[in-house]
């Protein structure tokens, strides 16, 4: 089991730079970041962009991994992207992980634009976006023509410094998701349905473990070979509001076959509100004891 942290892009370089230090200090495997124009009930507050909070993130630390969690294509197309995914595998030397999710539906990504960006099929341009990615990542050429992407000869040197690409996690709940994490993805990532009861929640979370075990047979994929990630974001408990919680989190996680568990960094109010003393214990209590 790994344990990573997710620290939203809110907080001026003084005030983020001392997390995401203390994330690596604390012996955190990985620490990832939002990409959003604006996220739920923190549209209007402060937001950084993804890539140069992680490009500095990249400069402040120099073992943990770090990535997106997830990237959109709501706002993105792939070639410029893969441009910022290399310059990033390259500030961080290597230690870049790329979550990618197929973009919501609403919300303000989506209403920001007017509702211009809006997919007719999301489910098609997320293929499109992983296609081209790996395309463009792994060869550093492509002749693409698709619904939602096109490229005419497109080049991408140097390439990454992780060969043959950085690796990608992809968020992954329907059949088609989890069929095409199966085929791209060194690792899949899920928050699970929503309930009101943790109950439910993890039973949620058994069946898509189950449906994905699935895919990956569908692929001939050893299921050993890729990783999968619980974002703890949508439970109905916040997973660090004790470390009883954070220990029974990890525990049930693991019982399910997931390798690694993100739980988001305790925010003063709102959303994810809870104690930050508490990554002092997790550090000294529970950190050392995982593989």
């Amino acid at each position: 089991m790994r344990a990573g942290i997710t620290i939203l892009p809110e907080y001026r370089w003084a005030e983020a730079k001392p997390r995401w230090q203390a994330a690596e200090a604390y012996g955190f495997a990985h620490a990832w970041t939002f990409d959003h124009l604006g996220w739920g009930p923190l549209v209007g507050e402060p937001w950084f962009g993804s890539v140069p909070t992680l490009s500095a993130a990249a400069l402040a630390t120099s073992r943990i991994e770090l990535g997106f969690m997830v990237a959109s294509p709501n706002f993105r197309h792939p070639l410029p992207f893969v441009q910022e995914v290399t310059a990033l595998d390259d500030l961080s030397d290597g230690r870049l992980t790329v979550g990618l999710g197929a973009g919501g539906v609403d919300g303000y990504d989506v209403d920001v634009f007017g509702g211009t960006t809006k997919a007719t099929s999301p489910a098609k341009r997320y293929r499109e976006f992983v296609e081209l990615l790996d395309t463009l990542l792994t060869t550093g050429t492509a002749d693409y023509s698709g619904e939602y992407y096109t490229t005419v000869n497109a080049r991408t040197a140097p390439g990454c410094v992780q060969r043959p690409r950085t690796p990608f996690v992809l968020a992954a709940n329907g059949p088609k998701a989890l069929a095409l994490t199966a085929r791209h993805g060194q690792g899949w990532v899920t928050i699970g349905a929503v309930h009101d009861s943790m109950a439910g929640w993890w039973k949620s979370l058994a069946e898509l473990s189950a449906r994905f075990t699935d895919a990956l047979s569908a692929e001939n994929r050893d299921p050993a070979e890729v990783r999968r990630f619980l974002q703890t974001d949508a439970a109905p408990v916040f997973s660090l509001s004790s470390i009883e919680v954070y220990r029974d989190f990890l525990g049930r996680a693991a019982e399910l076959g997931f390798t690694d568990v993100l739980a988001p960094w305790p925010r003063r109010e709102g959303p994810f509100a809870g104690d930050e003393a508490i990554l002092d214990t997790v550090a000294t209590d529970v950190l050392p004891a995982l593989s």
